[in-house]
């Protein structure tokens, strides 16, 4: 018998409702200091929806850019700043099929997060410039580490 059928799992809170609206809250909150209007998206590990803020002074596309932004960062694992060069024409994601049937969006502001080193969800942020979506993320995520 091998050892991981018997060594117990060590349980994993999930991302609570209380945690994806602070996740929210807190990428807003950096969002609206710089003085720049975003919508945010946090999805459980599963893909359901947390929690969603839509900013209607952020561009048009705002919403859906950070729910497309989350999924990615869900599925790949990764930060989507850092898959922007694997979606160029010839790069090993170029053609990535999906399993949630959605689009993939591969510009910075989306962001797996973690729980005792094991995925929990994801947070998207859309509104800014890649760069600072990025960051407003990254803010967001110290609310719940």
């Amino acid at each position: 018998m091998s050892t991981t059928a018997t060594t117990p799992r060590t349980a994993v809170a999930p991302l609570t409702t209380r945690d994806a609206e602070a996740l929210v809250s807190a990428a807003t909150a950096a969002a609206e200091a710089a003085g720049i209007a975003v919508s945010v998206t946090v999805l459980d590990a599963g893909g359901h929806l947390l929690a969603f803020r839509r900013d209607d002074r952020a561009v048009l596309i705002s919403g859906e850019t950070s729910t497309r932004k989350a999924y990615t960062a869900l599925q790949l694992d990764a930060p989507t700043a850092d898959l922007v060069d694997a979606v160029q024409p010839g790069g090993p994601f170029h053609t990535l099929p999906t399993a949630l049937d959605r689009p993939l969006l591969f510009i910075a502001g989306g962001l797996p997060v973690h729980r005792d080193g094991r995925l929990v969800g994801a947070v998207g942020v859309g509104g800014g410039a890649p760069g600072q979506d990025h960051g407003f993320a990254e803010a967001a995520l110290a609310v719940v580490a």
